[in-house]
């Protein structure tokens, strides 16, 4: 993730990977499943490197710049989020606060789902956010 942009595909890949993940985990009750997508998010946010993505970007036909392509620094704040909600589903389930544990889990299970039908929360939170900044440098 070189380039400040990231083809829609690898992107797409990413947040089934979530949503799978997180159901999973919910309906069969293995919740260390979401450490998969927390632990790639992670390694993405702190190395710029996605093992999801690597795996991903493999199965694409075209060229990489022959795909729309979404901003990196949005993607990374989005990641930031999910990975905070997929730390903190995981520590409520595994300290005992299991109502902790299914409020974060279903929160980055339904981003991700929203963001499959078009609607970024990520996106929206991050525009929400620079224009009170605007606002207030003004």
């Amino acid at each position: 993730m070189k380039n400040s942009t990231l083809p829609k595909p690898l992107v797409t890949f990413n947040q089934w990977f979530i949503l799978t993940t997180v159901l999973l985990s919910l309906a069969t009750g293995l919740y260390f499943l979401m450490a998969f997508p927390l632990l790639a998010g992670l390694m993405g946010l702190l190395f710029k490197w996605n093992p999801v993505l690597i795996v991903a970007k493999k199965f694409l036909s075209k060229p990489v710049g022959s795909y729309l392509q979404e901003d990196v620094a949005q993607l990374q704040f989005n990641q930031s989020i999910a990975v905070a909600c997929l730390a903190l589903a995981l520590f409520g389930f595994y300290s005992g606060f299991v109502v902790i544990g299914y409020v974060f889990a279903i929160m980055v299970g339904v981003a991700s789902g929203v963001a499959l039908m078009g609607f970024c929360v990520g996106c929206f939170i991050r525009f929400q956010w620079q224009q009170y900044r605007y606002r207030r440098a003004s």
